[in-house]
């Protein structure tokens, strides 16, 4: 009853922090774009150069990523969840705290190049351990359930940020505002959240490699293996990759759903901006409104089908309206149609938390952090092929030199890349029963 107790509140603590992080940061999505285009082209409704750095950003934060996101998981799984995750809560509050002190072209700057190169480990990495965080702490038969409340979590977060951003009276205080909450979260998290479940099997591993390493020194030991290598590297993520097909095919879902949804986040503003001259309280609108179908999905619907529907066929579901919610935002001819758009996100959230559930019953208690990073780390690779694609579309079809008529061509093919996943994910069936930690057998047999 105790250990119950002490889980509940561990998750309860999670929760919290992940819900106060992501407030900080989804109060400024609706301002920014606003702020960066009266940094760089005041006056204008379009601006091709925002579009751009927008890209360029995406795609170097992608590359980096791609690599630490891998090597932040690993190293959780050897050193503790809660130590990996002060790195990028803190280091997410240093951009907005330029911003929040100006909002001039050189600031501007200055907060671009210092967003680039701490996104780099702050984006994605909370989602990626507070994932791994959950999965040591919940059984395999209520994860899909758990994942769904984290996402509905950070849904409840998205509603609230945006809803403060909606009735802050400028940009100035939004940001003061989000830099100060984000500061509080890393605080919570130091004092409040404690460390995961998976400290014993650390503890295992520990005295594991204590003991082959004192066999090593002896010269009567039979065994002479040498200790385990504990640094993280590529082979370990390709390794992974080729260990399940179920867990590479949920690899490639990862890829081209990410890719899809990146698309649409990095074109959907300016496409807006542009067609129908939208400003920061209309934006905050349209996110309140898929953050509130958010909720109820992930809250509410997906812990009712998860008891009767497999995760992959919850994930099918939740991709293939993806894919129409995305396409209805292309062909919008009035601002209504954008709204009605934005209802379809009550079953297209389903895909994240199935998709993380999937991937979670693929690997051992002990690398849990892994398998999570290396699924950031795809979604990653796919923040930089997007703004490669999706950049250039948006600023052509946006522009006066457009080779026809259809401003919102650019998310016809963010729809088509979500349609992909779709057709992957009903390939995938039932996932076998998890894979063995190779590492608690060992430990269990020295113990032995």
């Amino acid at each position: 009853m105790a250990e119950k107790t002490v889980l509940s509140s561990g998750l309860g603590h999670l929760f919290m922090t992940v819900f106060v992080f992501n407030f900080a940061n989804y109060m400024v999505v609706p301002a920014i774009t606003d702020v960066s285009m009266a940094a760089l082209c005041p006056g204008e409704d379009e601006c091709s150069l925002a579009i751009y750095l927008t890209g360029v950003q995406q795609a170097i934060t992608g590359m980096g990523s791609l690599v630490m996101m891998p090597l932040i998981g690993n190293l959780s799984d050897h050193y503790g969840r809660k130590v990996m995750l002060t790195l990028p809560m803190l280091l997410s509050t240093l951009p907005l705290v330029i911003l929040a002190y100006s909002r001039d072209r050189n600031f501007f700057y200055a907060y671009y190049a210092l967003k680039t190169l701490t996104s780099m480990i702050c984006e994605g990495g909370v989602l990626c351990l507070a994932n791994a965080y959950l999965a040591d702490n919940v059984p395999l038969s209520r994860r899909a359930t758990a994942f769904g409340i984290l996402s509905g979590i950070s849904s409840c977060s998205f509603v609230f940020g945006n809803l403060s951003t909606r009735f802050l009276p400028s940009a100035a205080s939004v940001f003061q505002v989000s830099a100060a909450v984000a500061m509080a979260s890393v605080v919570y998290m130091r004092i409040f959240l404690p460390e995961s479940s998976m400290e014993a099997a650390l503890i295992a591993v520990s005295l594991k490699e204590e003991t082959v390493n004192d066999c090593l020194l002896e010269k009567g030991c039979t065994n002479n293996r040498p200790p385990s290598r504990t640094t993280p590297s590529l082979h370990d993520s390709i390794a992974l990759l080729r260990s399940s097909w179920t867990f590479s095919q949920a690899a490639i879902v990862a890829f081209f759903s990410s890719l899809g949804e990146l698309g649409l986040y990095s074109a959907l503003l300016f496409y807006l901006k542009a067609e129908f001259h939208w400003d920061k309280d209309q934006f905050a609108d349209l996110l309140i409104i898929n953050g509130i179908a958010g909720i109820i999905s992930q809250m509410v619907l997906m812990p009712l089908l998860a008891r009767v529907i497999s995760e992959e066929k919850i994930l099918s579901i939740g991709l293939i309206f993806n894919c129409v919610h995305i396409f209805l935002y292309s062909v919008a001819w009035s601002s209504w149609v954008v709204y009605v758009a934005a209802m379809f996100q009550i079953l297209a959230v389903f895909a994240g938390p199935s998709l993380r559930s999937i991937v979670s019953k693929q690997v051992g208690p002990t690398e849990q952090g892994k398998a999570q990073g290396c699924i950031t780390g795809l979604c990653s690779f796919a923040s930089i092929v997007s703004p490669l694609i999706f950049s250039p579309l948006t600023a052509l079809f946006l522009s006066d030199n457009a080779p026809f008529e259809f401003p919102g061509f650019s998310l016809v093919c963010a729809s088509f890349a979500v349609m992909i996943a779709f057709i992957q994910s009903v390939m995938i069936r039932a996932p076998p029963q998890p894979v063995p930690d190779s590492k608690l057998d060992d430990s269990a047999s020295v113990e032995a």
